[in-house]
């Protein structure tokens, strides 16, 4: 496969391809007057990619405010905007870049607390509960803001609201939409009103970040589901159709960390009842779940090594040896918690039912609990205020999974992930723009970095269409997007067309890659790593692969790299040379960077800390696009 990276090393300068730009021909020109000249008034497809959060916590989330988190939703978007904020350990922070949108997601369950509790409001007071849970909060220790998590955990385990029946929760969510509304910048900056509906059934995670599309006027008229409400993700579908059809509004739900689910997110059962899943129940969760958080600081979701023993770069900030609560991790769990082992397993479903129950895109989010949306390696912020910068070992040594386990079922903190952020090709920079691009999954996650990747496929590509001025038109006018779906009456095989440039502020990039998924004649499931281009002299075998590493310029004494390796942007055309048309298929693009310093050696440089040794000292951080699904026609 040749590499046309070179074709795009002049524009290195510029914050966005030419090529990743729309401003070139329209999809059809409309002939208003006899003159056939402006060409620009029909021209609708996205030409602009916008990074951001869609899932962080303030002080109206229990577990981030009786933390320490004193950050409100206001904060947050000062923050995530550019502005400089003091952060709850008395800090001045500020981003490098500022996001182009974020999406407060404060838990459901007691929404607002935490601000209750400091108020010492009224209703919360009156409440035996919530009265205890200030006098626990009151003495302003470490151990006693443990103690009071560990009796909130205790009632969400149980399911009974203990505060049942006051209102501050539902004066809370009116500040959170406050605050989105005023936040809210069409053009600039997009906040989204969005809350997380947190259920953790025998602790194990089925979490979803729930969005709207709409403003205060529509998001107003309900009041956040909660666990407490139910567990049942197809309660939650059911109560986001009911907000639909009585506001005529739209909902999105994006469930993340299926590596702490213990095999319940990608489930071949369905959650209360354990009936096999059906097209019905294929269809709800599409159309309520288009996205899948696949990298954050509670691990990466993409594959696992044992999923996928020949791909190396498998294992990537692996948190896999439990859940938040009781029971062993088995192997037999991991293909119904990780992307790629439910992207082939809906292959399947596609066979079987007609429908693919996991057909989404990948997006990524930081989960932060700090009020703070930051996802930098060189400047890792921690995800607790507890553990926000600081020489203290806590930030090391603390225990974030399986505290009260004995043996290795344990994450520590220096175990945590510092990604990830969502990148959405969109027209404009506004909720509608952005959560339409969402919701059609032209989308791709990345661990943090802001590389910018697109990606077509289609059946009529030539390796000439890389050249083309008109590159993005070309990819809609004659296939489809990340995100989109093929189908083909004929034998053509697929063809893709790609282009990625680094961060502008960040690494160089080793290679980019095709991830390919299929299912036989016989309905046996496999997977494929293809290297499309790669960095330097390497060479890719007559099996497309490169198997030579790109190298590693990290400097671990000194937390330093060089771009002396990799480059800084890479393209081409890649028809898959395996393809069979009566075989379902999958493909997305993983593009890798060069070797850098994971947080926790710049950590150690800066603190003056012994480097761990259960951790790399060196990381590639890395995109995963949303898939091309190839269907036969039927």
């Amino acid at each position: 496969m040749k590499n046309y990276s070179h074709l795009l090393i002049g524009i290195l300068c510029v914050t966005q391809f030419n090529s990743l730009s729309a401003q070139d021909v329209p999809y059809t020109v409309v002939n208003t007057s006899k003159v056939k000249y402006s060409p620009y008034p029909t021209q609708d497809h996205p030409n602009s990619v916008y990074f951001g959060d869609t899932h962080l916590h303030t002080n109206n989330s229990p577990d981030a405010g009786m933390a320490g988190t004193t950050l409100g939703p206001d904060d947050a978007y000062r923050f995530a905007r550019g502005e400089t904020v003091t952060s709850s350990t008395g800090i001045p922070a500020k981003l490098n870049r500022p996001l182009d949108f974020l999406v407060v997601a404060d838990h459901a369950e007691n929404l607002g607390l935490p601000v209750a509790i400091r108020a010492q409001d009224k209703s919360l007071m009156d409440n035996v509960w919530g009265r205890e849970m200030a006098e626990l909060f009151a003495q302003g220790t470490f151990d006693s803001a443990r103690a009071a998590i560990d009796k909130y955990q205790v009632a969400l385990n149980e399911l009974v609201d203990p505060l049942k029946g006051t209102n501050f929760g539902k004066t809370a969510w009116g500040r959170i939409i406050d605050s989105a509304e005023k936040f809210n910048d069409p053009g600039n900056f997009s906040t989204f009103i969005g809350f997380e509906w947190s259920p953790a059934p025998t602790g194990r995670n089925l979490h979803r970040v729930v969005i709207f599309r709409d403003g205060a006027k529509r998001a107003l008229k309900v009041y956040p589901v909660s666990a407490y409400d139910t567990e049942d993700p197809e309660k939650l579908w059911e109560w986001m159709d009911a907000y639909e059809k009585s506001t005529e509004g739209r909902i999105l739900a994006i469930p993340h960390n299926g590596n702490l689910s213990n095999g319940l997110m990608f489930d071949d059962v369905t959650l209360t009842d354990k009936k096999p899943l059906d097209a019905d129940y294929a269809k709800k969760r599409m159309r309520f779940e288009p996205l899948y958080e696949v990298t954050q600081t509670k691990g990466d979701s993409e594959s696992h090594p044992l999923l996928s023993p020949e791909d190396e770069f498998a294992d990537f900030e692996t948190w896999d040896v439990g859940s938040f609560g009781p029971g062993a991790k088995t192997p037999d769990m991991f293909p119904r918690e990780y992307a790629r082992g439910a992207y082939k397993r809906g292959l399947s479903y596609e066979t079987k039912i007609s429908v693919n129950p996991f057909k989404f895109g990948m997006i990524g989010s930081t989960d932060s609990h700090t009020g703070l949306a930051t996802v930098e390696e060189n400047n890792f912020f921690g995800k607790i205020a507890a553990l926000e910068p600081t020489s203290d070992p806590i930030r090391f040594e603390e225990t974030v999974i399986g505290r009260l386990s004995e043996g290795d079922n344990k994450i520590y903190a220096r175990q945590a992930n510092a990604a990830g952020l969502t990148a959405v090709w969109a027209r404009e920079n506004t909720r509608e723009s952005i959560w339409d691009s969402m919701s059609r999954k032209e989308v791709y996650a990345t661990t943090g970095t802001r590389i910018r990747i697109r990606v077509f496929g289609g059946f009529d590509f030539k390796k000439e269409d890389i050249h083309r001025s008109d590159f993005a038109h070309n990819g809609y006018e004659k296939g489809v997007p990340m995100g989109g779906d093929l189908t083909n009456a004929s034998n053509k095989a697929p063809a893709f067309l790609f282009q990625a440039l680094r961060d502008p502020d960040g690494a160089n990039l080793d290679r980019i890659q095709i991830i390919k998924g299929w299912e036989d004649k016989s309905g046996k499931l496999h997977e494929r790593i293809y290297d499309i281009a790669v960095s330097g002299k390497r060479v890719i075998d007559k099996n497309g692969r490169c198997l030579e590493a790109v190298g590693n310029t990290v400097n671990v004494k000194e937390a330093s790299y060089t771009n002396a390796i990799g480059k800084a942007a890479m393209g081409g055309y890649w028809k898959d040379p395996d393809f069979n048309p009566k075989e379902n298929a999958f493909y997305y693009v993983r593009v890798l960077e060069i070797p850098t310093p994971r947080w926790t050696t710049y950590d150690t440089k800066f603190f003056g800390l012994k480097l761990p040794t259960d951790v790399p000292s060196s990381i590639q951080e890395r995109a995963y696009t949303s898939p091309i699904w190839y269907t036969p026609k039927k």
